[in-house]
């Protein structure tokens, strides 16, 4: 098997990628913003990437190659929303303070400083 049927198969898997992806998008089942159909697209772009840079076909590679940027620039901002989500979503400590005195002797006894930490829900 030669390295040209490899990147042929390869890009036949890419292209195959692409319209799954396509595909799941039109149907409903994936979101644009979804890591399953962005990986997917990218996925796609790498393969056809390889297949245009092996035979030469560089407008194809720029283009696979923005594709694969444009992919990398939309899961990083899915994950970091999905980060901002479940900061906001997690529960918070609350600082409870509290002076306390001895009811016995309250002169030679000095208040006493007592932190409570309350998660809220």
């Amino acid at each position: 098997m030669s390295l040209m049927m490899v990147a042929t198969a390869l890009g036949w898997v890419g292209a195959l990628a692409g319209l799954v992806a396509y595909a799941m998008v039109s149907r409903g089942r994936w979101n644009a913003d979804s890591l399953a159909f962005q990986g997917t697209n990218m996925l796609a772009a790498v393969t056809m990437l390889t297949v245009a840079a092996s035979n030469g076909v560089w407008p194809s590679a720029a283009a696979n190659i923005a594709a694969i940027l444009i992919g990398l620039n939309a899961v990083a901002t899915v994950l970091r929303a999905k980060k901002k989500r479940q900061a906001a979503s997690a529960p918070t400590l609350t600082v409870v303070e509290d002076t306390a005195q001895d009811d016995q002797e309250p002169a030679t006894q000095a208040a006493v400083g007592h932190r409570a930490y309350a998660e809220a829900a």
